[in-house]
């Protein structure tokens, strides 16, 4: 990944060009080069590159002048807490109204359901986040459309979701960043009741005369779990990865819109940089979501024993 990141990222544009005036001349081209240590040859900067990645660095911002992993991070938490946000409301929200539309598949309100899960599949991010303000920030002036309003501090950590102001701030942006997990886990959810109140196994429960209360929250809802604990880890990582519509319509301070202001400039360590912090948040997700498989089924196993 840090080849094809690195070198994907260094052969597009010349970050020179947009970081130097207009009227520069070849004498302060050559020394910005220098001083950004684009005058090496490109395997010198990828070994350069490779070995301050196994001390932690990650370079230093040609915009910024900090480093690379230090501006991400200072970042990090606006986007945490709001993928954070946006994942719980699709468990919260998606998990319920599958259920329903699996036990209730002929209702009108279970066709209603995954009517309106179509949408959340087809609507356009960007176009649902200019709606959401339109309607609920300008027209009706419910809530604030832009930034991430107050903070307060936790363990050293400013966080919006401390304040009722970030709240506020707050519920726009995860709401449009959530559309899409909501509607796929919903329709995973209602596939897998179905699925599962056909089997053997739940209708030997129903015989024994276990309420329909319990045969669908200790029996079904456990065997239903664990493709839904996977398809929410991978989300999870891609909301984290692709908060980049939402953070820039909305104005959220996080990765997202630190990403793009960087591309705009061709600020190649943080570009780098986070691509390989997303890397490593993809990589412990799946080691989490595995480990969660254990718990979830008692089949699975970390090692086999005789």
């Amino acid at each position: 990944m840090t080849i094809i990141v690195f070198v994907g990222v260094n052969v597009i544009g010349d970050p020179v060009d947009v970081l130097i005036p207009p009227d520069a001349d070849q004498a302060e081209r050559a020394r910005a080069m220098v001083a950004l240590g684009l005058d090496k040859p490109l395997w010198e900067q990828y070994l350069r590159f490779l070995l301050g990645v196994l001390q932690g660095d990650l370079g230093r911002s040609f915009v910024y002048n900090e480093p690379a992993l230090q501006l991400i991070g200072s970042r990090l938490p606006a986007t945490m807490e709001l993928a954070v946000t946006a994942v719980l409301l699709s468990i919260v929200v998606g998990i319920p109204l599958g259920m329903f539309a699996g036990l209730k598949p002929d209702s009108w309100l279970a066709r209603a359901i995954m009517a309106g899960s179509i949408l959340g599949f087809s609507l356009p991010t960007f176009w649902v986040g200019l709606m959401l303000i339109m309607v609920f920030a300008v027209q009706l002036g419910w809530l604030p459309s832009t930034g991430r309003g107050e903070t307060a501090a936790l363990f050293g950590v400013q966080w919006s979701f401390l304040t009722r102001d970030g709240l506020a701030h707050m519920i726009l942006p995860a709401l449009n960043l959530a559309l899409g997990n909501i509607a796929l886990v919903l329709r995973l959810t209602r596939a897998g009741v179905r699925e599962h109140l056909q089997l053997e196994y739940v209708k030997f429960a129903r015989a024994k005369g276990l309420s329909p209360a319990r045969v669908l929250f200790v029996h079904v809802m456990k065997n239903i779990m664990i493709p839904i604990v996977t398809v929410i880890g991978l989300e999870f990582g891609s909301v984290i990865a692709f908060a980049v519509v939402t953070e820039t319509v909305f104005a959220w301070p996080g990765m997202g819109k630190l990403i793009i202001d960087s591309i705009n400039v061709l600020d190649r360590p943080v570009i780098v940089a986070y691509l390989m912090v997303i890397v490593f948040l993809f990589v412990a997700i799946n080691l989490l979501v595995d480990l969660l498989y254990t718990v979830l089924d008692p089949r699975v196993r970390l090692e086999t024993r005789e």
